[in-house]
Formats: C-alpha cells, sequence, structure tokens
C-alpha cells in the first residue's frame, strides 16, 4: 500500500499490527532478521503483521545536489521480497521534503499510533522524524504507552556488520560471493534485452544486450559469471560490464551490459529477463586485435562451464 504523506488514515482503519521499520534497500539478512521479530510478535500477541518502508532513498530529497540513488533492491524488487516473507501488510511511505519535516513525535503519531501499530521493530541504528532526532532510544516516549517497541541488534557475519552500505561497497568491487554471503542471496538485476551493436554474433559469441528497468547499482566494470533467466528458464553466462574498449574510440562512454548466454541460440529482444551475478572474472582490457579477444572469450566461456560444474558437485 502507497502512502502519501498527509495520509487520512486512522486507526479504525487498520487491525491491531506489528511492524517492521526501515528503510531495507537489499532486504539482507539483518532486514530479514528485523521483519521476522515483527512477524514472530505479531504470532505471539495474535496481530497482524507489517512492514513499512520508504521510496525513494532519504538523501534524494534531502541531499543539495540533483541525486540519482543507485539501489541493491529497486522498489518493486523490495516489495516483491518483502511480500515473499509472508507479511500481512506493506506500507510504502512517499519519502518527500513535507515528510522528512515531521518532529519525531509527529512522525510516531501519525504513521505508527494512528496505523494501529501495537509494536514496532526496528535496528538498533534506525532513526526517524526531523534530521533523524528520533531514535530507538525516544520512539517509546514519543510513543506514549500506545505501542511496545524491540530493538534488533546488528547482525554480524565473520565479524562484519551486514549492512547495506558494506553490500554496496562489495557489489561495487565485485566481490559477489560476499556479497551473496551478507544478502542470503546473490545480487540479481532485471531489464529488457535490447538491440545492441551486434558485434558478438560477428565473433561467434552472441550476446543479449541488457537495458536495465531501474536504478540499480551495477557491479564493478570487467567479466562475470553470471546466471540469466529468460523465459521462465535459468542459463548460465559470461556478462560483460564496460565500454567495449577495444572497439570504442578513446572517450567513447557507453556503458553496457551484455550477456553471452551458453547453450542457448534464440531470439529474445523484448523479453523481460535476470542477470544473477556470480563470480568477477577479470577486468576490462583494449585488445591488440579480434583474435586475441576471441581466445580470451573462449577462456571466458571455459572458465564459467567449471564454475557452474564445481556448483552442480
Amino acid at each position: 500500500m502507497m502512502i502519501n504523506h498527509p495520509h487520512q488514515f486512522s486507526q479504525n482503519d487498520f487491525p491491531p499490527l506489528a511492524l517492521a521499520l526501515g528503510f531495507f534497500d537489499g532486504v539482507h539478512k539483518g532486514h530479514q532478521k528485523v521483519i521476522s521479530t515483527a512477524q514472530h510478535i505479531a504470532d505471539e500477541n495474535e496481530v497482524k503483521s507489517a512492514v513499512m518502508t520508504f521510496d525513494p532513498h532519504p538523501s534524494v530529497v534531502l541531499g543539495k545536489k540533483r541525486k540519482t540513488v543507485q539501489y541493491i533492491t529497486p522498489l518493486e524488487d523490495k516489495i516483491d521480497l518483502i511480500s515473499s516473507l509472508g507479511i500481512d501488510f506493506l506500507f510504502v511511505v512517499r519519502f518527500t521534503s513535507a515528510f522528512s519535516s515531521l518532529e519525531p513525535e509527529a512522525f510516531v503519531k501519525e504513521y505508527l499510533i494512528n496505523l494501529n501499530v501495537k509494536h514496532v521493530v526496528a535496528g538498533f541504528d534506525y532513526t526517524y522524524g526531523k534530521f533523524g532526532k528520533g531514535t530507538m532510544e525516544t520512539l517509546s516516549q514519543h510513543g506514549k504507552g500506545n505501542f511496545d517497541v524491540t530493538t534488533v541488534a546488528k547482525l554480524e557475519e565473520d565479524n562484519e556488520k551486514v549492512s547495506s552500505t558494506k553490500i554496496r561497497e562489495l557489489i561495487h568491487a565485485g566481490e559477489m560471493i560476499q556479497a551473496k554471503d551478507l544478502l542470503g542471496r546473490f545480487f540479481v538485476t532485471k531489464g529488457t534485452v535490447v538491440h545492441g551493436e551486434k558485434r558478438g554474433r560477428e565473433l561467434g559469441f552472441p550476446t543479449a544486450n541488457i537495458q536495465l528497468e531501474n536504478d540499480y547499482l551495477i557491479p564493478k566494470i570487467g567479466i562475470y559469471a553470471v546466471r540469466f533467466h529468460v523465459a521462465g528458464r535459468w542459463y548460465n553466462g559470461v556478462c560483460s560490464v564496460g565500454y567495449n574498449p577495444t572497439f570504442k574510440a578513446p572517450g567513447e562512454t557507453m556503458l553496457s551490459i551484455e550477456v553471452h548466454i551458453l547453450d542457448f541460440d534464440e531470439t529474445i529482444y523484448g523479453e523481460e529477463v535476470q542477470v544473477e551475478w556470480h563470480i568477477y572474472l577479470r577486468n576490462e582490457k583494449k585488445f591488440n586485435g579480434i583474435e586475441e579477444l576471441i581466445l580470451q572469450i573462449s577462456k571466458d566461456v571455459q572458465t564459467t562451464i567449471e564454475y557452474f560444474d564445481g556448483l552442480d558437485k
């Protein structure tokens, strides 16, 4: 349910709720812990479970410069992932200048008490209200006895806090396995197959050129072993993220995402597809000629086959 500020809801519009509160970009293991805690409390108290998240990212509204944020899970993906966890109610609050100006106490009254929230669950570092002045320490005080509060401690993997910031760093560095360990699943981007320059076909390695559907975080430039989903099936593939320096003139800066799908020979323009990012194989480089490039792509294909063969054992 999308909520625009100011909303007109009252307590009578909803059953009693146990609510997980957060931005939840990535819906990673730490977020899952917050949400599952709210579900457990809902079950124990025989109330409905709920999640409240926000869109767009606060930095889009609060930043002084025009800003485009790249997300681990753009809103559509975030909704799908949270919904798959079995939540009864999902509130997506539109984050605007007016909403961000709410004093912490006003946020609690309008967005918790007035939505019939009886128990609030959030991470230890959650803040709310104007300038983020509201914290988990002030939440009970602002609630005035209308709801209970549970603070979820930080989740760590190998002494590293599980956070969206850390996962972003890993994806930017091409550390896809480490990102998967914190997310609880491989990083996935969705898009549409569009016409490219058809150069891969000429080289004997046809590629699907992907136009991303949303503002996804894009992994480090280079070559990856990936899985590729199209028309209801998953395939293995080799993905190139970069600028095709062997063919581009200096200064050309059109980033492309292209996937050579293994054991696949179909025309799929216009299809909605998913790329599941597995391992970084190598950096993008400029080759001295076509033969050198073809040889390297053949090696990339072989490495990818061996990687997925290893997963299947």
